[in-house]
């Protein structure tokens, strides 16, 4: 479970006061910034600037993988009209400085002893990123990197592995973004004598379409059963390709696994959820009449009823439909019979990567294999 710290925004107002001068200014998640302590005592952050949404993770290590004692998540729209502009607009930066700050104040209140801190899509694509990057690090005091595709995809697998079923000969796993959505064909699960399981990475590729992008360029307010099928055709274009390179071998044997706020909204509505809950959602397994369900009964809802359920509401009334498109795409090009739903991603695949990198999990010397 998450722990939420003091005050309106989870923070205690102090902490700022309270940090050494050397651990203030424009780099205040140095590793050598810290005294951490024994492996099990270090406090990691995450955080993922994506084209929609700015999310963080901070957690601790157990003995096989990790404790989250703090996280943030707000929907920013970084990449809104960027896909007309080319530009990430004004009112998108002043919406990312408000939610970068609290990630920052969050990471400084929990003692963060080592973070890594990613932008994706927007900032990819952005003729204005690297502007957007340094006024961030000047306003914010936070330096993000700007991962590429391959990056992207690797961190969501490491992050969904657990989420594969032992028995499973081949998974498609995928992650709908805002303005990119990846594909990635798993093996199966191998353990690595500590901490979560891994998954072999097949292959994958990324199309430049995500929940914004495709909105943005049919309507996502309003949505006619022909624009949602124009959705999935523009799709299919980009996915199909893939497919027919990098089938699984059985299909029958295989499942899809998605990680993104299209499917986690999905299994919201198929289960009448009255309020979103991770704990129902992540790990979750749809069947393919259960997601055509849902689907249909979105399709028939107005802007005004999206709005109205409490696992869309206003931020992603405009986006859902767009996302079930995308999703529709990967169904038909790989029509497996089910579906399982990961509410964890590339935050979670950070952490991993990072604690495996600092072998947190290792045994102790002289320990009995």
């Amino acid at each position: 479970m998450t722990s939420e710290a003091r005050g309106p925004d989870g923070l205690d107002p102090s902490c700022e006061r309270a940090l050494p001068r050397h651990r203030r200014g424009r780099r205040p998640f140095d590793r050598s910034s810290y005294p951490d302590g024994p492996p099990g005592s270090a406090v990691y952050a995450a955080l993922d600037l994506g084209t929609n949404n700015c999310r963080l993770l901070v957690a601790r290590p157990t003995d096989d993988s990790f404790r989250v004692v703090d996280a943030f998540s707000r929907i920013i729209r970084l990449g809104e009209g960027l896909s007309h502009t080319g530009r990430i607009s004004e009112a998108a930066i002043e919406r990312a400085v408000g939610a970068l700050s609290v990630c920052r104040d969050k990471m400084r209140a929990r003692g963060v002893s080592r973070a890594r801190l990613i932008a994706t899509e927007a900032c990819r694509a952005a003729e204005n990123g690297e502007a957007f990057r340094n006024r961030i690090a000047e306003e914010v005091g936070l330096e993000l990197e700007v991962v590429d595709r391959e990056t992207e995809a690797t961190l969501a697998a490491t992050g969904c592995a657990p989420l594969v079923a032992p028995e499973a000969e081949g998974v498609i796993l995928f992650d709908i973004g805002g303005g990119s959505s990846e594909l990635v064909l798993l093996g199966r699960t191998v353990s690595n004598g500590g901490g979560p399981a891994s998954a072999k990475i097949e292959a994958w590729t990324s199309i430049p379409i995500g929940v914004v992008t495709l909105a943005e360029r049919h309507g996502g307010i309003e949505v006619s059963p022909e624009i949602y099928e124009a959705m999935v055709q523009e799709v299919a274009e980009h996915v199909a390709p893939f497919a027919q390179a990098r089938g699984c071998r059985n299909l029958d044997r295989a499942h899809l696994l998605g990680t993104s706020g299209t499917v986690t909204t999905i299994a919201g509505v198929h289960l009448r959820l009255p309020r979103y809950d991770r704990r129902r959602i992540d790990g979750v397994w749809l069947n393919g009449g259960q997601i055509t369900n849902v689907v249909d009964q979105l399709l028939t809802m107005g802007y005004e009823d999206r709005v109205a359920n409490p696992c869309i509401g206003a931020e992603r009334a405009d986006l859902v439909l767009a996302g079930c498109a995308i999703l529709e795409a990967i169904r038909r090009s790989y029509p497996c019979a089910r579906l399982r739903v990961a509410d964890r991603g590339l935050r979670e695949g950070m952490l991993v990567q990072m604690m495996r990198e600092d072998r947190v999990w290792d045994a102790p010397a002289g320990a009995a294999p």
